[in-house]
Parts: structure tokens; sequence; C-alpha cells
């Protein structure tokens, strides 16, 4: 494919013939891509703002892993992390989860892969301007496509991050406020650390910090909702345990007589963790967590639940009903960028754009590639609409209910087509494939059974309780 040559100077425009444009080289992005050029012919151009492929993870803190297993992250080609196994370490036997690095590296990798085919062209630290016009952020140079290619948008749910995100609160002059980016990066312990959020980066930070030696009586975590969190032993890619939790879940679920209950119900069963067992979470964004970081957390008790805070000072929290006293040399760790964005789901084919969204609950980085897979083997958008119709991220538990229903039935659609049924159950990126060459078991029976008994009813009670 044709690329925008050196010599063209700002404001001149090169016309790139191509299929498609996806703008947005994040994981959605790039899993979309590899599944469009593995099967079709297609020719994409793939653009992003960053310098290289990755999106976020271009930009995060040093200390991050995936919070699920890394086989359940990236594109449906290229396996992550080799579906190793974790040796060492309070997590030995469960799936191993990546590193900031290592996902980097991993996209640089699937990338030049793309490129090999000869019809993917990859334009970093590039914007696109609408119109079908793409512009270098670097030169100044501009391309366009023709009105035959289709644009797909990869960007719709991009995360916010708090390196490149200002806090969500106004900072005094005096005060010291830092992004959890730049936490390894101090030369000097204050006598107390400020945590701001109620998600996955701030529970890193506080794990992080009480891995390298802080007393939890230093940390003050300012957490405005307190989270459901998956149990992270349970999540992962063993058809066994995987089924067996959403056996568990989808029986629960049908005898619940309200979210609040199916919570503790699935407390109970060691499917959701709480950090406080005397506060009832309202946060459902459940990302996973691990027994062993639960009880590092349950260690910290300066835990201030004043809704969001307003202002911070020097020495001093405000929030809508008063203020706080923290010490003068307080550094306060900004975590409350929204990780998980919430705009209305659109279909995913239309006219002017594919756009890329989860379509099984959570995990999409399956849904983004299982885009690619439909868009390369279906012609028609409605078609292609009624297989794959997305579902949201979950936020609160009516949230978290609507993410599941809708997800759900999303599977069970796209799981009636028998050459997705095929292609899925050879995807790792897939929670629920059952690998060829999978041992039978009755645990596994029953797990299935039990599958096809509850999921009705619990997809019936769930969409009365949401």
């Amino acid at each position: 494919m044709d690329g925008v040559s050196p010599e063209c100077h700002r404001g001149a425009m090169t016309r790139i013939d191509a299929d498609y444009l996806v703008v947005g080289a994040g994981a959605a992005g790039m899993a979309f891509t590899d599944a469009l050029v593995d099967h079709s012919d297609a020719r994409v151009v793939l653009v992003d703002r960053r310098s290289g492929p990755g999106g976020h993870w271009q930009e995060a803190y040093p200390f991050v892993r995936l919070h699920q297993s890394s086989a359940f992250y990236g594109v449906a080609s290229t396996l992550l992390g080799g579906g190793r196994l974790q040796e060492h370490g309070p997590e030995a036997g469960l799936q191993e989860r990546a590193s900031q690095s290592e996902i980097v590296g991993y996209f640089d990798r699937v990338l030049a892969r793309m490129l090999q085919t000869g019809r993917v062209d990859f334009h970093p630290n590039s914007e696109y301007d609408g119109d079908r016009t793409v512009v270098s952020r670097i030169s100044g140079a501009r391309f366009e496509v023709p009105a035959s290619c289709r644009i797909v948008d990869a960007r719709y749910l991009a995360p916010s991050i708090p390196a490149e995100t200002p806090p969500p609160f106004d900072v005094g002059a005096r005060a010291s406020v830092l992004p959890v980016n730049d936490l390894p990066r101090l030369e000097e312990a204050p006598s107390q650390y400020v945590v701001v959020g109620s998600g996955k980066t701030a529970t890193d930070a506080c794990v992080w910090l009480l891995g390298r030696g802080v007393d939890p009586d230093a940390i003050c975590w300012v957490r405005p909702r307190d989270p459901w969190m998956y149990n992270r032993a349970l999540i992962q890619p063993d058809p066994a345990i995987f089924l067996g939790m959403a056996a568990d879940l989808m029986q629960s679920a049908a005898g619940s007589a309200s979210l609040e209950e199916l919570f503790l119900r699935l407390e109970e069963q060691e499917i959701m963790l709480r950090i406080d067992r005397d506060v009832t979470p309202t946060m459902a964004k459940t990302p996973t967590l691990a027994t062993w970081e639960l009880e590092h957390l349950r260690t910290i008790e300066d835990v201030v639940r004043r809704g969001h805070l307003r202002s911070v000072e020097r020495g001093r929290l405000t929030f809508a009903d008063g203020s706080v006293e923290v010490a003068d040399d307080a550094v306060v760790v900004h975590c409350a960028a929204d990780g998980l964005k919430y705009p209305p789901l659109v279909p995913v084919w239309r006219p002017e754009a594919i756009t890329v969204q989860p379509i099984r609950s959570g995990f999409p980085c399956f849904g983004a590639a299982l885009t690619g897979y439909v868009e390369a083997t279906r012609t028609d958008d409605d078609e292609k609409n009624r297989t794959c119709s997305p579902s949201p991220y979950g936020d609160s538990l009516a949230g978290w209910a609507r993410m599941n229903v809708l997800g759900t039935r999303s599977s069970m659609a796209f799981s009636a087509e028998a050459d997705i049924r095929e292609w899925g159950n050879g995807v790792a990126l897939n929670p629920v494939r059952v690998p060829d060459g999978y041992p039978a078991s009755p645990v596994l029976d029953d797990a299935r059974e039990r599958l096809a008994a509850y999921t009705g009813p619990a997809l019936e009670r769930l969409a009365h309780l949401m």
C-alpha cells in the first residue's frame, strides 16, 4: 500500500487507496484489524495519535498489570503470554497477567506481523480529522481515503488514564498532587499518602504502596463508592473453572429477589469480593482481584467515604459536605480518571462507521476480534448487526445486570452461527471456549447442564431486576 510520502509538506493532500480506515490502534483497533486481515484480503489503514500501537498502555503506570488473564487480552491470531501459568508468588497456578512493558512489546510484534502482509499501513502520531481525512501531528501532512473506504471507530470506548487526564478536583497552589504514574518517581517519602479513587487503579496504587513497605496507617483512601470485584481465581481460561463460575452466577441470579441479594450470594460462593464486609458496595465495574490483594487492602483503615473530592489544599481535603484534615506533607495520588466509558450503545454497523464495542459481557478484545471476523465473512450490515449486538460495561449493580443480559443474549445469537462457533472455539480470547482435546469431566458436564437449565430464567430475572 502507498503511504504518505516524506516529502509531503504541511497542508498537502495525498490519496491512499484502502478498504478500511481504522481509527485507533489500541487493543480494540488491533484486535479488529488482526481478525479482518486474517479472514479477508482487505487493505487497511490504521492510525493512532500515539507513537505506536497499544493505546493507553503506552502511557500506563509502570507497575500496572492486566487485571485479567493474559490469554483473554490482545488479538485472535497471537496468544499474549503463550498460555503460561504463574510458577511463583501468591498467584502460583493461575494464568499469568502481562505487565505494561510486555503488553506494549506484544502489540509491537502484532503490528509487525500485520505490516508483513503488505495490506496494512500504519500511521502513528496522526489524528482522524473527519471527512475521511487524516493529519500527521508531527509533519502536518494530510491524506484522505476514498468514499468506498469504511471508517472503523475503535476509540468509542477508549479509557481515560490519570497520566493524560487532569484531576477531577481543584488543586491548591501548595498541595502535592501527582498522577499514579509518578508514584514510583518520588524521591522523598511523605508522612502520608492520600489515594483518590475507587477502581482498579486505586487498588493497584494501594497494593503497590503496601508492597513497598508503607505502613497501612500512613495511607488515607478516598473511596467515593465501594466496589464489587470478581475473584481472579475463577476468571481463568480453564473451561471447568470459568463455566463453573458462570453456572453458579446464573443459578444464583435465577433465584435472587434483588440485585443486592444476588451479589451477597455471589460473595458467599467466593465469586464476588468486597473490601469492607460492613459496607454494601454500589459500584460494579467488577475488575478481578486476588484474595492476597484483598487481604492487603483490608489493612487500610483510614477510608474516607464522603463522595467525590472537590478540592485539595495543603493539609486539607474538601468535599460537598465538609472537609477532612490530612498531613501537611501528604502526597495525593490521582487515580480518579474514568477508566471505563459509558456512551450510548449504537449499532456496530452503520453507514457512517463501524463502531467497535463489547459484544459478549466484558472481554472487549474478544468483541473487537469477533467484529473483525464478522465483517470479513458477511456482506449485509443488517445481518451483521443481528448477529453481533453491542453490550455496555457495568458500573452500578443495575448496569452490571444490563451488561450481562445484553451480553448473554448477544452471545446466544452469534453462537448460533456455525462458522462463528467454530472460529470462537479456536480463539483464546473467548472465555467460554472448550479447546479441542480438553478432557471431559463431571465438573464440566455439571457446569454445562446448569448453564442450559438456568441461563434462561436468570436472564428473565436480571432483566426484571435491572
